[in-house]
């Protein structure tokens, strides 16, 4: 019987951003909003970004070619499109790989109107906001216009279907952002609320760095994906890029 799940899954956040820096700026200024003039969707790389897509594309090149990824999925965002560009450009996927495709559920999560200000912006300008995150925690707040965490979890289960339909025993890798891999994880384990975010707190996911799944058909009845590595940054560090893992600009409460 085929398998249902790809051969090996690997989800990666995107390389640091001019968003990332601008937070920090703002993190560091005691700033209440984050300065950047793009649509959150047309936010760049920066070139430290650009330099670790590279050295985690030269990581990929340095698999067996019937190792490599032989699709790639990605966010709209154009810091994620970017990192995908990056990574096929040194060789990081499969020959006959076809071009990566976008998939919109794989986007950011959405902030509304707390979009691009930092946790003391939150604050200040929307305090019941901040009381309505203490009480409901982030995986259920919804800000005005925006998502939960569980507004993301919801279309990255309609992913997951996509991709076992389209993908199944093949080599998957899916590049998008923090809260994509983390909600991806909490569909891929069964994980629960107080689970993942034990996960979260642990450490932030750093950009670029790889959470890996290989297809093991003992697992389950049907088999399963199995992790293998969360968080990897050691691509990154063999090819001299700094590892840095910095919540999106608009992030501040995440």
């Amino acid at each position: 019987m085929q398998s249902r799940w790809p051969a090996r899954l690997w989800i990666v956040r995107h390389g640091e951003s001019a968003g990332n820096v601008a937070r920090d700026l703002a993190m560091a200024s005691g700033s209440s909003r984050i300065d950047i003039s793009q649509r959150d969707v047309d936010v760049p790389l920066s070139p430290l970004g650009e330099e670790q897509a590279l050295a985690l594309g030269r990581w990929f090149s340095t698999l067996e070619e019937h190792e490599r990824p032989q699709v790639v999925l990605t966010s709209p965002y154009l810091r994620a499109t970017r990192t995908a560009e990056l990574i096929a450009s040194v060789g990081g996927v499969a020959s006959d790989a076809p071009p990566r495709a976008i998939d919109e559920r794989l986007r950011e999560r959405e902030f509304g109107i707390l979009d691009r200000l930092t946790t003391g912006g939150v604050r200040e300008f929307h305090p019941e906001q901040a009381e309505f995150r203490r009480l409901l925690g982030k995986f259920y707040h919804r800000p005005p216009g925006g998502e939960s965490w569980c507004d993301v979890i919801l279309r990255l289960r309609s992913a997951l279907d996509t991709v076992s339909l389209h993908y199944a025993e093949r080599r998957v890798l899916i590049i998008g952002h923090q809260v994509v891999v983390l909600c991806l994880r909490y569909l891929l384990e069964n994980l629960t609320e107080q689970s993942l975010l034990e996960i979260d707190a642990t450490a932030e996911v750093a950009n670029c760095g790889v959470t890996e799944y290989a297809f093991d058909p003992q697992v389950a009845p049907d088999g399963a994906l199995k992790l293998l590595r969360y968080n990897f940054t050691a691509p990154l560090e063999q090819g001299g890029a700094p590892v840095t893992s910095k919540p999106d600009a608009i992030a501040g409460a995440r």
